[in-house]
């Protein structure tokens, strides 16, 4: 098990599921954005999550959701936290928050460090940030982009609420992600995939493995 919390993101099937459980993921995440070619229905969540450890969070992400399709994913029982990755403002962060009674991350999209200092806006509204590369204008997806910032952008700061890194992290970069950053959690998703969408159980292995050892 690493002394850092690891999540693996969007996945979509048993077998590699059950590979990030067993290699000491502590969150697991479960994509649920029709945009995103790692996009399941709540059947298909509660379906996989049903079968995940308690100690192993389960989180669904969303883009600017409204409350229907938030309560749909409350009702599978299985969810035990929201990463919010659109342009979701604080208030509504907030409001999310005390509606479902869920912890509430809020993903931020970086590419300055004013990136990073505008994240003080959600303090008291959030129970994790999690800073991700900035995808380009127009771009399909918020994230899973395997688009990586600077790192150095991070290192030394006071943050207004826990907080994690992703974007870009792959096995032969996440200790000097760790290292230069001071991470407590790191996020991956595309850096565990054979292809879009598609995840490997070797690279979720050995992905778990190279954070173990850093």
């Amino acid at each position: 098990m690493s002394r850092l919390a690891i999540k693996i993101c969007g996945l979509s099937t048993p077998d590699t599921l059950g590979a990030a459980v067993r290699a000491g993921a502590s969150h697991v995440g479960f994509v649920h954005f029709p945009n995103s070619p790692r996009h399941i229905e709540p059947d298909q969540i509660k379906a996989l999550a049903f079968v995940v450890p308690s100690h192993v969070e389960r989180v669904a992400v969303v883009v600017d959701p409204d409350d229907e399709q938030l309560a749909r994913l409350v009702a599978t029982d299985v969810i035990t936290a929201f990463q919010l990755h659109g342009k979701e403002s604080p208030e509504r962060v907030a409001a999310i928050r005390q509606r479902f009674s869920l912890p509430v991350w809020k993903a931020i999209s970086v590419k300055t460090r004013a990136d990073i200092d505008n994240a003080s806006a959600y303090a008291g509204a959030v129970d994790r940030l999690l800073f991700d590369a900035k995808t380009p204008d127009g771009a399909a997806l918020p994230g899973g982009m395997g688009l990586r910032f600077d790192w150095t952008l991070l290192r030394g700061l006071a943050m207004p609420a826990p907080w994690g890194l992703s974007g870009g992290l792959g096995i032969d970069n996440v200790c000097e992600a760790i290292r230069v950053s001071g991470a407590p959690l790191i996020d991956v998703s595309s850096g565990v995939e054979s292809a879009p969408g598609i995840k490997s159980v070797d690279k979720i292995t050995a992905f778990c493995k190279a954070v173990s050892a850093c």
